[in-house]
């Protein structure tokens, strides 16, 4: 029963950890634009690319991992981000999954007849690789990936199962982004209802676990899934139109029923358990 307790209270504090370090950062920034004064250099701090705010996932993730497991625990989370041992289809599911969606999701749009915002992305084809690389390592993943499905996903699948897993860490990812939705950004993910940020991050969540599990918890896996998700909305603005949106969400849906469905909702894999080196974390 004490050890159950303790399991509860490292999610809990992994948590609050990763979402008070973000919203530290992130909070300021709405007050700002609801006219409270702060001074400008703490705002072109805050402004700036080198607002730590989305580390902290990662931060909470390593800062837990060692204060529950010490340096053995943290060196296993650390070599799970750099596991790149899975097989080939894997990375093709990783890479060019969410890419094909959001893709196929704005084709079919325009065919609808709807109006679609140009391919800017493809005007330079060099940008294409440059783009995803940037991503990974700015764009959230590297931030964000050790904590939602390194530490996170790992831990709530033991107790739940993996789908009930996924809806939780989608819905914990979702919330993490709130403030986001109230700071002015060109992006049209952040300009999409609430409810719609909720609902897709939830869906990705359970298609970026079925990577992660089939993978062996590979988080290297599990970034490049999320890269993946990120590049595909810079590929295809498919978001800014209301067809594409909903077109978006149904593929969405639809593979994600197709994973329980087909994997099952107990582990997401083909078979009853976990590799062994996901049920040793703690």
């Amino acid at each position: 029963m004490e050890n159950k307790k303790k399991k509860k209270g490292n999610i809990l504090l992994f948590y609050l950890i990763a979402f008070g370090w973000s919203w530290l950062f992130w909070v300021p920034l709405i007050l700002v634009e609801n006219g409270i004064s702060l001074p400008q250099g703490i705002i072109n701090f805050l402004n700036s690319p080198y607002n730590p705010a989305a580390w902290g996932p990662l931060i909470s993730a390593l800062f837990v991992t060692y204060l529950y497991q010490r340096g053995p625990g943290l060196r296993s989370l650390i070599r799970r981000g750099v596991d790149f041992r899975f097989g080939f289809i894997w990375y093709i599911a990783a890479i060019f999954l969410f890419p094909a969606i959001l893709g196929f999701a704005y084709f079919a749009a325009m065919l609808s007849g709807e109006s679609m915002p140009e391919l800017v992305a493809f005007a330079d084809p060099i940008s294409i690789p440059i783009s995803f690389v940037f991503l990974f390592f700015t764009g959230g993943p590297l931030q964000e990936e050790f904590g939602w499905r390194g530490y996170a996903q790992t831990r709530l699948q033991k107790r739940w199962n993996a789908l009930l897993a996924s809806i939780f860490v989608g819905f914990m990812w979702a919330a993490w982004h709130l403030p986001l939705t109230f700071i002015p950004r060109d992006e049209a993910y952040y300009n999409t209802p609430i409810w719609g940020i909720f609902v897709s991050l939830i869906l990705v969540s359970i298609i970026i676990t079925w990577i992660f599990n089939n993978t062996g918890g590979s988080i290297l896996a599990a970034m490049l899934a999320h890269t993946s998700y990120n590049w595909g909305n810079y590929l295809f603005p498919t978001l800014f139109s209301e067809t594409g949106a909903l077109i978006y969400i149904i593929l969405l849906i639809f593979i994600a029923a197709l994973i329980v469905i087909v994997f099952g909702a107990r582990r997401m894999v083909r078979g009853e358990e976990l590799p062994t080196k996901m049920l040793s974390e703690e």
